[in-house]
Formats: C-alpha cells, sequence, structure tokens
C-alpha cells in the first residue's frame, strides 16, 4: 500500500500551509504533502506514552545517549513531510538536527503509540514516510493488544527485530542493555 496522493490537479501541501493550520486541540500532520487530523489522544494513550517515556528516558540521560523528546513536537522531514510522532529519540552523533523550534531531520527513534483511530496510518503511512527519511528505528505500541514491535531500517524498509506482548520483558536493540518491564508501561 502507498501513501495517499492528493487528486490530480490539487495543490500539495508544504511545510508553509502546516504553520497556517489553525490550534484547534487536534494534531496535524502533512506526509508527502497530503493533511492528515488526529484528535487529541486518549488519557490511556498518554500514560502509555509518558511511562515508556520514563524509562526510556532514564536509560538514555544514565548513558548519556542524546534526548529523547515527546509530542507534541514537528519533526520536519522535508517541505512536504512534517510530523508529529508519540517519541522521539536523537543520538548525540545526530544532535544537530535539533533545532530551537523542532527537529529537521530523521530522529535515531520514533515511537507511535496505536489507537484504532490511526493504527493503519501509523502501520503504513508513516512507516513509509520514517523508512523513506532515514529514521533508523520504529517502533510501534499497541496498549489495546499490549504489544509493542521494534523495527530496524534495512535498504530502505523496515524489517521487524522483535514483538514483545503482555509483561513480557522488551530489550530493544537501539538500547543494548536496556529491559523495559512492559507491566510497568501498560500500568
Amino acid at each position: 500500500m502507498s501513501i495517499p496522493t492528493p487528486p490530480a490537479g490539487k495543490i500539495i501541501l508544504t511545510y508553509e500551509d502546516y504553520l497556517d493550520l489553525p490550534d484547534d486541540g487536534n494534531r496535524y500532520e502533512i506526509l508527502e504533502g497530503v493533511l492528515h487530523m488526529t484528535p487529541s489522544p486518549t488519557t490511556r494513550h498518554q500514560r502509555v506514552s509518558r511511562n515508556l517515556q520514563r524509562i526510556v528516558d532514564a536509560y538514555v540521560l544514565e548513558h548519556n545517549l542524546g534526548e529523547v523528546f515527546d509530542a507534541p513536537l514537528d519533526v520536519i522531514f522535508s517541505n512536504i513531510s512534517i510530523a508529529q510522532p508519540d517519541l522521539i529519540f536523537v543520538s548525540h552523533a545526530r544532535a544537530e538536527i535539533i533545532t530551537e523550534k523542532n527537529i529537521a531531520g530523521a530522529p535515531d527513534l520514533v515511537v507511535e503509540i496505536l489507537s484504532p483511530n490511526t493504527s493503519r496510518r501509523d502501520r503504513i503511512t508513516k512507516a513509509h514516510v520514517y523508512a523513506l527519511y532515514g529514521v533508523c528505528y520504529y517502533w510501534l505500541v499497541d496498549p489495546d493488544t499490549t504489544t509493542v514491535e521494534e523495527y530496524r531500517l534495512e535498504e530502505g524498509a523496515y524489517t521487524l527485530v522483535s514483538r514483545v506482548t503482555g509483561n513480557e520483558l522488551f530489550k530493544p536493540e537501539i538500547f543494548p542493555g536496556l529491559v523495559v518491564d512492559l507491566s510497568k508501561v501498560w500500568a
């Protein structure tokens, strides 16, 4: 499946268009010129995001690896692809992409917390965009099925590295030595 493209003759939206969008509580993204809107996340989504961020951020800080950010924060991949991932990790090696206003380039890791409204877009459209622009690792976190999937970018496409469910231990490849007790993520 490919990214939706604007109908023939329609204008492809750009970062300048994105900056003109209303501040109405919704999350807007432009993925390869196509506008996508997502209502604000649920409290469950936010708890899972917060719990995972605390765990990953503590590890990143302890090992002086870089910085972890959470939504809403714009990641500018190109003039026609602007996303707001749920969690973002940028290593010290790529710190130059961190600007005062946004992340201007591909982070090392992007995490999306799935919801019924976003699952298809996160699995297909965003995965394609993140791979296209060189995000090395992509995690999909599904609170409904209590599943975490870690993908690694290989030859322009994502390969599943691990899939962990329930209260198992998640040992992400991108962070050697980190062991995530998923019961603390779902709590």
